[in-house]
């Protein structure tokens, strides 16, 4: 047989065992043994169920008893931190009395993610109804453990959504196989986010269930945020987790295909314990999570009361044909940001619009009274993205003259970032008194209109150098090389490949491990990337939730948001996003210094090149990234349209702290050819 048909053949097979289903009577059978299996036993006799007392969860009790129709009442905690998100959670789970929904994104098998696995576990052997919904291209990577959970107690349930293929895991080869069948369907996911007690007290925002995003990588974390909300809204947010349940494209794991053919052959596996791999850091977040004082000092202590809250959520109507007619945190998005009268201030991680966003945003900065409109996002060098931050690079130009953008991309290595380094239990450089004097001498700005109660970067005095975040915690790799160290400037080489499901961006998720990963630095440390999802309009409204602000939240996943309309937690929440656009934490992007000759002419072949769909070769971009210098003149930063920019920012180059290389000439490449990619990016 020749190659081509050999080939051919293998291609076949392939599609055939990837298409290989259970029959009905299979899958009831699978089922069957699955729930034979489920302990029944419960191991509290109180009306309870022994829930553990929490003052945080008693915040919605009280917010239900003080609401009237008229006149709802809730409590918020904006959760930036990482570990405090973590904690937040695990209280809540330990509290739930009655019921526990959990949707998701991603849930790993890492230290953070079966952590909060145990605890739901422990709470079902309570007494307490257990629900885990997964979307499927992002769930847990063993089959066995899926397996194991569809047998593990009759009080836990975990479900896939819209598994394709019919299978709970998918392999590379399966996943082409699936783009080339379903494409659409492949891409429609799940991105709505919820943990909900009791249909009390629910948390939603961008984090998932891994490792990075509550500060426990020790190479790459996000710099997130989620808001738990205490009060009526929660009974929202269980309305819509149960349409999400009840629907029929989230399937029990037992009757999927590989999952229901493990049960039948060999049974229900038994769950192995967990194994940590910091088992002294998870045994302090279960101890925390008991305490009250850490509890009162670390989220108590952050509660917002505020009236009327609205969560609005897609629903699985977004993937029937019609998807338009159902994006429903899309069109609430557009909506507020159409009617802001002063500012509008977006973060987000993938600066990629959809048309009918930049449609939008080029109708705001056409009125006579635009309002300003701030963006903070990754760089180059922070984000997990590159193609995604390609695509971005490619449109700087009508970003900044069409839409009126002010644009801050975040650094790798902020200086005041929200990220506690010392969690990461990554091997941190003795920093030493310089060090401790450069990072407090970088952070002593704040951005142009920044409120007054926006933190500030200065680390304190006699600070322990291993609790400092971001500043300083980079360092040369010569230094390194000296101690005899391994480079760890880039999570591209690193063993532990970060599995490309694990990837929030999809439309190469399955491509060589190397596309997905984040690009080489010329400095090794703890790496941070944004991926906080949120807005603020005219400092009244604040919105936290799920979406991008991209195409694939326009048209492909489902997308949550909680929107709060009131003075005081928006102006939190915008103090919280310009302390990452601060000096310190973010570069400026803005116009690069125009040519001495012909500027109007390589303006016009600039704008004529980025309209191309493909070939957009043109070598020299509109805009590049600044650093702020100050100085006597240049007390505070300014924004890029004021008369003093250029005296106070110095040009940094178009990828500052990348280590330019092949990812750049691929940034570039994609910046030329990949315009196509935007609607599933």
């Amino acid at each position: 047989m020749n190659p081509v048909l050999r080939g051919l053949a293998a291609l076949l097979a392939l599609s055939l065992a990837a298409c290989a289903s259970l029959s009905p009577a299979q899958r009831d059978r699978a089922t069957a043994i699955a729930a034979a299996a489920r302990s029944t036993q419960i191991d509290c006799a109180g009306a309870d169920a022994c829930a553990q007392p929490s003052a945080l969860y008693a915040l919605g009790p009280q917010a239900v008893a003080e609401s009237t129709e008229q006149q709802p009442r809730h409590y918020t905690v904006i959760l930036d931190r990482g570990p405090d998100a973590l904690l937040a959670r695990i209280n809540l789970i330990r509290s739930a009395r009655h019921t526990l929904d959990l949707q998701t994104y991603i849930f790993e098998e890492d230290d953070a993610a079966r952590l909060v696995l145990d605890e739901l576990l422990a709470a079902a052997r309570r007494g307490v109804r257990v629900r885990l919904l997964i979307d499927q291209l992002a769930a847990m990577r063993h089959v066995d453990t899926l397996a194991a959970l569809a047998g593990a107690h009759v009080d836990f349930e975990i479900k896939l959504y819209n598994p394709v293929l019919h299978r709970a895991r998918i392999t590379y080869p399966q996943y082409a196989l699936a783009a080339a069948c379903c494409w659409r369907r492949l891409n429609q996911r799940m991105h709505t986010k919820l943990l909900l007690a009791d249909g009390r007290v629910g948390i939603s925002g961008g984090r998932n269930y891994q490792d990075d995003y509550y500060d426990w990588d020790d190479e790459y974390n996000f710099r997130d945020r989620d808001v738990l909300v205490a009060g009526p809204v929660a009974q929202v947010m269980g309305t819509d987790f149960q349409v999400f349940w009840s629907d029929r494209r989230s399937v029990p794991v037992e009757r999927l295909a590989d999952v229901g053919k493990r049960i039948l052959e060999q049974g229900v596996p038994a769950l192995p314990p967990s194994h940590f791999e910091r088992p002294q850091r998870a045994q302090a977040m279960r101890e925390a999570a008991a305490d009250p004082q850490q509890i009162r000092e670390r989220l108590l202590s952050q509660v917002i009361a505020v009236g009327a809250v609205r969560y609005i959520s897609d629903t699985p109507d977004k993937h029937r044909e019609d998807a338009e007619a159902n994006a429903l945190a899309s069109d609430s998005l557009r909506n507020l940001i159409a009617n802001a009268r002063d500012e509008v201030m977006v973060q987000t991680p993938y600066l990629v619009l959809s048309k009918s966003a930049q449609d939008l945003f080029r109708t705001l900065h056409a009125r006579p009274d635009r309002p300003r409109v701030i963006v903070s996002t990754n760089s180059l060098a922070s984000t997990d993205a590159f193609i995604a931050y390609a695509l971005s690079y490619k449109y700087k130009r009508r970003y900044l003259r069409e839409f009126g953008f002010n644009i801050y991309e975040y650094k790798p290595f902020p200086a005041d970032a929200p990220i506690d380094i010392a969690a990461t239990g990554a091997q941190l450089p003795d920093l030493g008194l310089a060090g401790l004097a450069e990072a407090d001498a970088a952070a002593q700005a704040e951005p142009a209109g920044a409120d007054a109660a926006t933190p500030r970067g200065a680390i304190a005095e006699g600070a322990d150098p291993n609790e400092i975040r971001g500043a300083g915690l980079a360092e040369s790799r010569p230094r390194r090389a000296e101690r005899g160290e391994p480079d760890r400037s880039s999570v591209l080489y690193r063993q532990r490949y970060r599995q490309p499901l694990t990837q929030e961006y999809a439309a190469m998720r399955y491509a060589r491990r190397r596309t997905n990963e984040p690009v080489p630095l010329k400095r090794a440390g703890v790496r941070i990337g944004m991926h906080a999802k949120s807005m603020v309009i005219d400092g009244r409204i604040g919105v936290i939730g799920t979406h991008n602000f991209d195409p694939r939240g326009d048209h492909y996943n489902t997308e949550s948001t909680v929107v709060i309309d009131d003075a005081v937690f928006a102006q939190a929440l915008a103090a919280s996003i310009r302390r990452d656009i601060a000096p310190e934490n973010s570069w400026v992007i803005a116009r690069r210094d125009k040519p001495p000759i012909f500027s109007g002419l390589e303006y016009s072949i600039a704008k004529i090149s980025e309209h191309l769909p493909i070939f957009d070769l043109w070598p020299v971009r509109y805009a590049t990234s600044y650093e702020f210098v100050p100085g006597p003149d240049c007390p505070h930063p300014l924004y890029r349209t004021d008369p003093g920019f250029r005296a106070c920012y110095k040009p940094v180059g178009d990828f500052p702290e990348v280590n330019l290389g092949v990812k750049s000439l691929t940034t570039r490449m994609f910046t030329a050819f990949g315009a196509g990619l935007a609607p599933i990016l």
